[in-house]
């Protein structure tokens, strides 16, 4: 195992490089209980792995006699790292969208005061945005996406993309990262606006009556009543969300793909 390591080491660096950048953005493994030991270690074994099956020849193409010691090297181990750090925002920009879909409804609810720290999104996110982050986690590992994404995406990803290539299609990848953000408001939205529709219709109903009966004081009970309907609404359309969470996936790993042809001269 060492020898193949000492004897291919510029190759198996620009290979943990990728690696241990994609790590370090991706949702859990980005989180700052994960030990960074951890995280090197993965990237050190996933590395062995994928060098002796991915067709790495046009790295030794461009690497000079000098191997690591060269600008050469450095420029592609930092070609390489962008590309780690692109699979693991575009990953990330799907999470986000979720999260963003709970942060839209606990306004709608009262909730946005109600925030925290969020381990797995490192921000302070409402408690609903928390929710919806960590059924999208849930998600992501019992439909075994993680697996996909390391053992299929990121180990194809070597054959169809390198460092020389995003240099030479680089409006591709403005496009792909264009479009990735579009769709994480699109996406939230689509997730928030049900929930969002029906507490405004209720906000609606709460002040005419207040106008019509003032008496009441209807204004003090709307929030309880937003709160139970808001959850109701969610528990009933729970596995519809869990449905579009998995579409979502879907066309996140669609789209990287189409990104790996675009950049690799697949598609123009």
């Amino acid at each position: 195992m060492l020898d193949s390591i000492f004897l291919q080491a510029p190759v198996y660096l620009l290979i943990f490089g990728r690696i241990f950048a994609m790590l370090m953005v991706l949702p859990l493994f980005s989180m700052r209980a994960a030990p960074r030991i951890a995280k090197i270690a993965l990237a050190g074994y996933m590395a062995f792995f994928i060098l002796g099956t991915a067709d790495l020849s046009v790295y030794k193409t461009y690497l000079g006699p000098d191997g690591v010691a060269s600008l050469q090297f450095v420029l592609l181990l930092a070609g390489e790292v962008l590309i780690g750090v692109i699979l693991g925002f575009f990953i990330q920009v799907i999470f986000s969208s979720f999260s963003s879909a709970g942060q839209f409804i606990a306004f709608q609810m009262g909730l946005g005061a109600a925030s925290a720290y969020d381990s797995l999104s490192q921000v302070e996110n409402p408690l609903m945005g928390q929710f919806f982050n960590l059924v999208a986690m849930l998600v992501f590992l019992q439909t075994k996406y993680f697996q996909k994404l390391f053992i299929g995406g990121l180990a194809t990803s070597f054959d169809a993309l390198n460092a020389i290539d995003i240099v030479m299609t680089k409006d591709h990848l403005l496009n792909f990262m264009l479009k990735g953000l579009t769709s994480l408001f699109a996406d939230a939205l689509v997730i928030a606006l049900p929930v969002m529709g029906t507490l405004f219709i209720i906000n609606v109903c709460v002040g005419l009556l207040t106008k019509a009966a003032p008496q009441m004081n209807l204004l003090s009970e709307g929030f309880p009543i937003m709160i139970i309907v808001a959850f109701s609404f969610i528990a009933i359309a729970m596995p519809y969300v869990i449905d579009f969470f998995i579409r979502c996936f879907n066309q996140g790993f669609v789209e990287i793909e189409k990104l790996f042809l675009s950049l690799g001269g697949g598609i123009k």
